[in-house]
């Protein structure tokens, strides 16, 4: 069973503020899907100012680009600091954690291979 085929057709051939799409809410970690295929995700998130997710892996590579403030990524055990305009692939099964320095918003696209 594979998954589902699922977009957001109200954004199709449209221009938009990426960071509009999503809000930030107190003390909690929200998320849109942009894109859902078999092969690949796009979602934003927000993440409320110290909101993370724990040390997890995935079987696919995953590209983080920040969208708006500050996050601390962790990978392999490495800290990284990414601020808005930066951006990080993290490869499939390496351990890997986010957290919040301040609020902030992150487009993650997952590549399945």
């Amino acid at each position: 069973m594979g998954t589902k085929n699922i977009m957001d057709t109200t954004l199709y051939s449209k221009v938009i503020n990426m960071a509009s799409l999503v809000d930030y809410q107190i003390g909690a970690v929200v998320s849109r899907t942009i894109i859902q295929r078999n092969t690949s995700t796009v979602t934003l998130f927000a993440f409320d100012n110290s909101q993370g997710l724990s040390e997890h892996t995935a079987p696919f590579d995953a590209l983080v680009q920040i969208v708006d403030g500050v996050a601390e990524v962790t990978l392999s055990g490495k800290i990284h600091v990414l601020k808005a305009g930066d951006m990080i692939i993290m490869p499939a099964n390496e351990p890997h954690a986010l957290k919040a320095i301040s609020a902030f918003k992150m487009l993650l696209t997952m590549i399945r291979s």
